[in-house]
């Protein structure tokens, strides 16, 4: 019997690594579908763009919210339902967009979809934490993160290519009928979908002995390590996303680049960051001091971009670099996620892990304001320039985190 139980173990861990790893590509998937219908949108509900620039909004504002509350759900009741049932109430919503041609309607789908994708951090993570073995817990954060990449990559060009042959709107509906569909699964296996409430032996093992030791609930939250973690997700979200969004635009103003060569400059940086977080998660696994390999990445971007901002390099070079900070940014995930990990306590992994996320969204929401901003008032140049200077900010917050890490250790 014991015999079978370890074999069976990595074949449950495959699964639920599976089950997880579906959900997260159709959270990300789910999210990109829209923005390149807004042309045909604008048409359907009788709007403009900044009224679909809202309804968006509502999505990333109601997750913002959201995500802390669902946190001490997930720790209180379990990740499982709660995570099948965002997976499906996120699809549906999805699905419905073209459905009904009233403006309200959509914003509401929106708001819905947005509580929904709220469940993914705390209850992933809760679920990931408690399944897999923790010499493999490295590598599979970072599949949960790449699965994530994947869906932001593939969502336009999978609704374009659907819209030529069946329509936007059974393009949408066919898109969240396989989001659906995934949910569907997760409930026939909802047997392996285990966390700490329900396998506390594996949610933290290693911090079981000093359990009262630990703080919990919002003492935990405002903790400085977890608050570091919330800088330290704002501080990712706020590079990526003002790089990503604003660096087409810049070198199009700096050096007259043509948008399309632009493009193809920035497709260094998105295609090089997810084989950094494959190449990451491996590495998380066998490194201790996760703090200084992700200091050193934040360093190498923004020595990337700052060779970008200071030299003038012909576009080739400029790609090179791109593709670096793109591995940089890409291998800091599953570190970040390790760290985050070993100063959370056990059965606190959905809270904690639902607040520093939080971080995602006041990035996303911070981000295209400050960068959009530089580019209207001052030297395309800045763009880089404030790449970099937010890198090297974000470099304070793991250090500390770090520190805490091991005195936390030392009083245990």
């Amino acid at each position: 019997m014991e015999l079978a139980s370890r074999f069976d173990a990595p074949r449950n861990e495959a699964k639920v690594v599976g089950l997880v790893c579906s959900g997260h590509f159709f959270a990300h998937f789910h999210l990109l579908l829209l923005p390149p219908l807004f042309p045909l949108l604008r048409d359907f509900y009788g709007v403009g763009f900044t009224e679909l620039g809202v309804a968006i909004a509502a999505l990333a504002i109601t997750t913002g919210f959201a995500q802390i509350p669902l946190g001490f759900l997930v720790d209180h009741y379990g990740a499982r339902t709660i995570l099948i049932a965002g997976t499906f109430v996120e699809s549906v919503a999805i699905a419905l967009v073209g459905v009904f041609p009233v403006y309200g309607v959509l914003v509401a789908l929106m708001a819905a979809a947005g509580l929904a994708n709220a469940v993914y951090h705390p209850a992933d993570y809760a679920i990931l934490n408690a399944s897999v073995d923790k010499k493999r817990i490295g590598r599979v954060f970072s599949i949960h993160t790449f699965s994530g990449v994947v869906g932001d990559a593939l969502a336009p060009a999978t609704v374009l290519f659907l819209s030529a042959f069946i329509g936007w709107r059974a393009a949408l509906f066919a898109c969240g009928a396989l989001g659906a569909f995934v949910a569907v699964l997760m409930w026939m296996n909802s047997g392996v979908l285990r966390d700490a409430s329900r396998a506390p032996h594996a949610a933290g093992a290693e911090h079981q002995a000093d359990r009262g030791a630990h703080r919990t609930g919002m003492a935990l939250l405002l903790s400085t390590p977890v608050l570091m973690g919330l800088l330290f997700f704002a501080g990712i979200a706020m590079t990526g996303r003002g790089f990503s969004t604003f660096s087409v635009s810049a070198l199009h103003e700096l050096y007259q680049t043509p948008l399309g060569t632009a493009t193809v400059v920035l497709s260094a940086y998105l295609f090089s960051a997810p084989i950094g977080v494959l190449v990451g998660g491996f590495a998380a696994d066998r490194i201790a001091r996760h703090d200084l390999f992700a200091a050193g990445c934040f360093v190498g971007m923004a020595a990337s971009i700052f060779a970008v901002a200071a030299f003038d390099p012909p576009l080739i070079v400029i790609g090179l670099l791109f593709a670096v900070a793109g591995f940089c940014h890409g291998f800091v995930s599953p570190q970040r996620d390790m760290m985050i990990r070993s100063v959370t306590p056990p059965g606190q992994m959905g809270k904690v892990f639902g607040f520093v996320s939080t971080g995602f969204n006041v990035g996303g929401v911070i981000a295209p304001i400050l960068f959009g901003w530089l580019l209207d008032h001052s030297s395309p140049r800045n763009i880089f320039w404030a790449t970099g200077v937010l890198a090297l900010l974000t470099v304070a917050t793991v250090l500390i985190t770090g520190v805490e890490q091991r005195h936390a250790k030392a009083r245990g």
